[in-house]
């Protein structure tokens, strides 16, 4: 069992391990035990994959081939707010580079990093967002942006940082 030092047990691995206890004797089992994992921590940790591999038998080595190969897994902590910034071709010939880099100063995101040290966003490129006719596009959670201007990235962003009531300054 995990410990989170000085003897106090995460909670996580507690319910984890309750929860693996129901794909003990199932088969093609990984995947939804990766999902469940992931709602209980919101990524998958690499001690969780230790204890789901101790605990039904399967090789890490297999676990995480299974994690690294479907897009919906995460391995690292994500932000509160997922960030899509479309590098498709119509937002590619409309600027899109220029979103990004606006995003990602924006953010303070460096040597690629994808997640804010405060966890508020996590920013995802992706080949394309449907609205090629708005391009450039990014979206934000559910909500697209779409004709952007370098310019307008920190206005958008500071939105999300004032809903979350946080006091950090945007570039």
């Amino acid at each position: 069992m995990c410990n989170c030092g000085e003897g106090v047990k995460d909670m996580r691995y507690v319910l984890l391990e309750k929860t693996l206890a129901d794909y003990r004797h199932k088969t093609g089992k990984i995947i939804p035990v990766l999902q469940e994992t992931q709602g209980i921590f919101g990524y998958i940790p690499e001690q969780a994959i230790r204890v789901i591999s101790r605990e039904l038998n399967i090789p890490s080595s297999e676990i995480y081939g299974v994690a690294t190969f479907y897009g919906q897994f995460h391995l690292r902590p994500r932000g509160k707010n997922i960030l899509r910034v479309c590098t498709g071709i119509a937002c590619h010939v409309r600027g899109g580079g220029k979103i990004l880099e606006a995003v990602t100063k924006a953010l303070g995101l460096k040597d690629g990093m994808t997640t804010t040290e405060d966890l508020l966003f996590t920013i995802e490129p992706v080949a394309c967002l449907g609205a090629c006719g708005m391009a450039p596009v990014m979206m934000i959670n559910d909500e697209a942006y779409g004709r952007l201007t370098p310019e307008e990235i920190p206005a958008i962003l500071a939105r999300y940082e004032e809903e979350d009531g946080g006091q950090k300054c945007i570039a």
